[in-house]
């Protein structure tokens, strides 16, 4: 079994980068198996922990497709309807509540 280096927050050297600073480079990774690991330490828990890549390695971000797109703002679309009253909420229903605010607070809506 091969083990990956550790290293602490902000002492990584060089040529590696998290997954959110090869997306800001315009970058992805490709595939590639991840090349070390960023610890994060934290008082009351264990610590937070953050994968990093190789840059060199790292390949293009994919242009987004019309079909793609389209695909996207179905599906964000359906997260605004609700499955209680089936209207269009206007918003992204959260999944803690899994219903509007109206048919999740019945009451609040009565007393206005």
């Amino acid at each position: 079994m091969c083990t990956i280096p550790v290293y602490r927050w902000r002492l990584a050297p060089e040529g590696l980068a998290t997954f959110r600073q090869l997306r800001t480079m315009g970058l992805r990774p490709g595939g590639q198996p991840v090349a070390a690991q960023l610890e994060r330490p934290r008082r009351r828990r264990g610590p937070l922990v953050a994968y990093l890549y190789r840059i060199e390695l790292a390949k293009p971000i994919r242009p987004m497709t019309e079909a793609k797109r389209a695909a996207l703002a179905k599906a964000n679309a359906a997260r605004q309807i609700c499955p209680n009253c089936r209207r269009d909420a206007g918003y992204r229903i959260p999944p803690s509540l899994g219903m509007c605010t109206p048919c999740a607070f019945p009451e609040q809506q009565n007393a206005v």
